[in-house]
């Protein structure tokens, strides 16, 4: 389980999005609200780590019109160190999500989409990444993580891109087997040279 979850931070394959292209990139964090047990983060960080985010994973798509995708950073919790490991807190980042047409200068969802993402169960983070993750590596863990449910809430509502739901599926199958042929490659041992 845990070497299935090592690529956190590791974009996959992206899916079709139709004609869907990265217009505005608009984050803001002035409202954000911290778990008490939690490292302290500045707006400017959590604005710069998710636009980082939504850029890499959206960047990518090179359709015909302009989305724009605005995020608010509702909440948060850092894993701090030096907590024991029986009580180790899990990080933990919510988010408001809204997408615009931008010729149209429309809204497409009729009221902003929440998520709450948690950090990949991995090796560092299992006895509380507080212990092994720098503030900043907890920071774009979970902004990875929360623009890959964006794009999943996307993938739902193919309409707003030209997408037919048969688009979707057959766009994510490729990528499922795309990503088993990958895994199949990684897996496959080095050959034993026989006994002497």
């Amino acid at each position: 389980m845990l070497a299935a979850c090592a690529a956190e931070g590791v974009l996959d394959e992206p899916v079709p999005l139709g004609d869907f292209a990265l217009g505005l990139n608009i984050v803001v964090a002035d409202n954000a609200q911290k778990v008490p047990i939690s490292r302290d983060a500045t707006e400017e960080e959590w604005e710069t780590a998710m636009k980082k985010a939504v850029a890499d994973r959206f960047g990518r798509y090179e359709g015909t019109r302009l989305y724009n995708i605005g995020i608010s950073i509702d909440g948060y919790a850092l894993a701090p160190p030096g907590i024991p490991v029986v009580a180790a807190p899990k990080s933990v980042l919510a988010i408001t999500a809204n997408v615009w047409d931008d010729a149209a200068q429309k809204k497409l969802n009729a009221e902003g989409k929440q998520f709450t993402v948690f950090e990949s169960l991995s090796g560092d983070t299992i006895v509380g990444s507080g212990l092994t993750r720098s503030k900043q590596e907890q920071m774009q863990a979970l902004s990875f993580n929360a623009a890959r449910k964006v794009e999943e809430w996307f993938l739902q509502n193919p309409e707003w891109f030209g997408l037919t739901e048969a688009d979707v599926a057959a766009a994510k199958k490729a990528r499922a087997d795309a990503a088993k042929v990958a895994t199949a490659e990684n897996a496959t041992p080095n050959p034993v040279p026989p006994p002497k």
